[in-house]
Formats: C-alpha cells, sequence, structure tokens
C-alpha cells in the first residue's frame, strides 16, 4: 500500500499544530497564538514506534533497522462557512481529500492565554468541522446529480448520489449511510471527504491528561483518545528514558504518538508484518485482509509477479526459538501459499521467480 497519510484537522487554536510538533518530536509548525497560523499543510515522517523491531534486530544481529513509518499533514484551522471560502477553507479542504485517514483534534482544555474559535465544547466543535465537510460533498453530489439527470451515465451511481444527498442534507456524514455491497463500491468514485475513515483526539490539559489511563469519552457513538499536546510537546525536550519514567509515574501506558498511531491503525485495518536477517530489520504495514502474494509486492512489484511461496513464522516463534534455523528444526516454518492471509507480526521471507 502507499504510505499510510493522515490529516491533522480542527477548529483554529486547539492545538494542531501543537500537536503535530510534538508528534514529529521538534519545531517544524508555527504554533503561534491566532487563527490561520498555518496557511500551507506542515507535512512530517514520523516512524511508528514498535519495540519487536529491537528485539527481532538483536536476534538477527541485523546491521540496521527500517521502521514503519506515517506521513502527518497539519492542515490549518477550518472555520464555519469554510466550504464557502470562509478563512482559507476551500485550500485546506482540498488538504484533507489528499489523506487516507482524518485525525479530528477537538480542544477540552482551559488557556485564558490561548485564543478561542467556536464553542467550549468538543462535541460542537467536531460537528461544526463535520458540517463543514458535509456541506463540501455535496457541492460534489449536487454537481454531479444536475450533469447526469437529463441523460444519466450510470443509472446506479446516479441513485447512489441522490441517496446520500438525502442522507447527508440530514447531517449524516458519508461514511454514516448505510449502503448494500455495490454501493460501497460506487460511492468510492465520488471521493468525498466524509466518507474517509477518521477518529477524534480529545486536547485535554495537564490535570486532566495524568488522570485519563484508557479512553473513556464518546463524541456521540465514537470513541475517542485524549492526548495533552502541550505535556508531549514539553517532553520532546528530554531524553527518551526520562520520557518513560514520566509517563510510568503517572501511570501512563502509552507515549501520545503511540496512542494515535495505533487508533489509526485501528481505524483504517491496518496490521504489520516483518523482514529479518543480517543486512536489516524491518517493518511494513499491510490491510488486515493482505494476501502473502499482495505483501512481496509491498516490497516490490517483482516479488508478487513471481511469487512461489511465503515462508513464515510467527513473531513469538521467532523469538522463543532465536531465529529461523531453530525455528525451522522446530517444525514452526510454514509454507503459505497464494491465497495464504497475512497475520499480524508475521515474519516472512518471500521464494519468487525472477
Amino acid at each position: 500500500m502507499s504510505q499510510l497519510s493522515i490529516g491533522i484537522v480542527g477548529l483554529p487554536n486547539v492545538g494542531k499544530s501543537t500537536l503535530f510538533n510534538a508528534l514529529l518530536g521538534k519545531q517544524i509548525a508555527d504554533a503561534s497564538n491566532y487563527p490561520f497560523c498555518t496557511i500551507d499543510p506542515n507535512i512530517g515522517i514520523v516512524e511508528v514506534p514498535d519495540k519487536k523491531l529491537a528485539v527481532l534486530s538483536k536476534i538477527s544481529q541485523s546491521q540496521k533497522v527500517i521502521p514503519a513509518v506515517v506521513e502527518f499533514v497539519d492542515i490549518a484551522g477550518l472555520v464555519k462557512g469554510a466550504a464557502q471560502g470562509e478563512g482559507l477553507g476551500n485550500q485546506f479542504l482540498t488538504n484533507i481529500r489528499q489523506c487516507q485517514a482524518i485525525c479530528h483534534v477537538v480542544r477540552h482544555f482551559s488557556d485564558p492565554q490561548v485564543a478561542k474559535r467556536g464553542s467550549t465544547n468538543p462535541k460542537s466543535d467536531f460537528n461544526l468541522i463535520c458540517a463543514e465537510l458535509i456541506i463540501k460533498d455535496l457541492e460534489s453530489i449536487d454537481k454531479y446529480i444536475e450533469s447526469n439527470l437529463k441523460c444519466p451515465s450510470d443509472p446506479l451511481r446516479l441513485a447512489l448520489a441522490q441517496k446520500l444527498k438525502v442522507e447527508m442534507e440530514k447531517g449524516t456524514l458519508a461514511s454514516a449511510v448505510d449502503l448494500s455491497d455495490t454501493e460501497k463500491v460506487l460511492i468510492k468514485q465520488f471521493f468525498l471527504l466524509t466518507n474517509k475513515p477518521f477518529f477524534i483526539v480529545i486536547n485535554v490539559d495537564e490535570g486532566t491528561y495524568q488522570k485519563t489511563k484508557t479512553s473513556t469519552v464518546k463524541i456521540g457513538n465514537q470513541d475517542t483518545i485524549s492526548i495533552c499536546a502541550k505535556t508531549e510537546s514539553e517532553l520532546n525536550q528530554f531524553s527518551l528514558a526520562e520520557n518513560q519514567a514520566y509517563l510510568k509515574e503517572f501511570g501512563i501506558r502509552q507515549s501520545g504518538l503511540e496512542k494515535l498511531i495505533n487508533q489509526a491503525y485501528q481505524t483504517l485495518k491496518l496490521q504489520s508484518f516483518y523482514t529479518t536477517g543480517s543486512k536489516e530489520t524491518r517493518a511494513w504495514t499491510i490491510p488486515r485482509t493482505t494476501t502473502a502474494p499482495q505483501a512481496a509486492g509491498v516490497i516490490h512489484s517483482d516479488l508478487q509477479r513471481g511469487f512461489i511461496t511465503a515462508e513464515t513464522i510467527s513473531f513469538d516463534d521467532f523469538v522463543h526459538y532465536r531465529g529461523w534455523q531453530s525455528a525451522k528444526q522446530a517444525g514452526k516454518l510454514r509454507q503459505e501459499g497464494k491465497d495464504y492471509i497475512m497475520q499480524p507480526d508475521d515474519i516472512v521471507e518471500f521464494r519468487f521467480n525472477v
């Protein structure tokens, strides 16, 4: 699959750029205290935290380790009327369209020194942004209906557009509309913003962050994750050991970056597999239903075209038997064919014809 790209969206001054900087571990985005301080989308590549890589690398005595990566796009603050061009809306709605998933950031902290646009209610803020995305999608749907109503080139697609228009005018996201299997395929042709997978981050204050062990807050029927962008940003000034000590002191099991990436993988139904040897240990990201040949194609298209078999070991067996050879002698090495569905944390060597 192509590189995972996540767009960070929300109202002005909810902490998007501060969160973006915290994720990247350095100050890239301008986190100034005024609306629209982000004009062009900031783009950053972040390594996916993965403790398994170090374990595999040590066993294989790899010369280098290559983690999976995620691209984060810090998109400027949307405001009411963005779909009609208010603020810098249209430009940023286009930036959202290019991302695979949307990370909605809503504010749930009180700081009189930070300007506030919109409500003081996370649910209202989320609904406002969704309304702007719906309005933009309805523009696309209306144009399609108008151009195809008299002489439809695709009656099924036109019927779907009319169905979506009715539901979205009620305030329903495209992703929440009840669709048949055929319609689920057709809807992709509209490239709708509200059909993109999304998750919600609540930017909380430091006191709330320290008390939050698990995500229990809901917005509507959506689970959320709580992150204190300010704390995450401040932690970047310290060493990894000091960061881990801080998290442990307050009973926080994962950093904000780990929470966010885990949620992104869950939302997009992704998983990892690994290749490991003396040259390198590497993590690869694939959808959960990926077959062995498709996984080989993620590494190189030649591997998929000439696929013969996938020599596969589970992570637990690889670690238990300390590598390929001992695992093979113990009968834990599997020869998987073209119909094999890759499992989470598979370790693989692909055999193929040149």
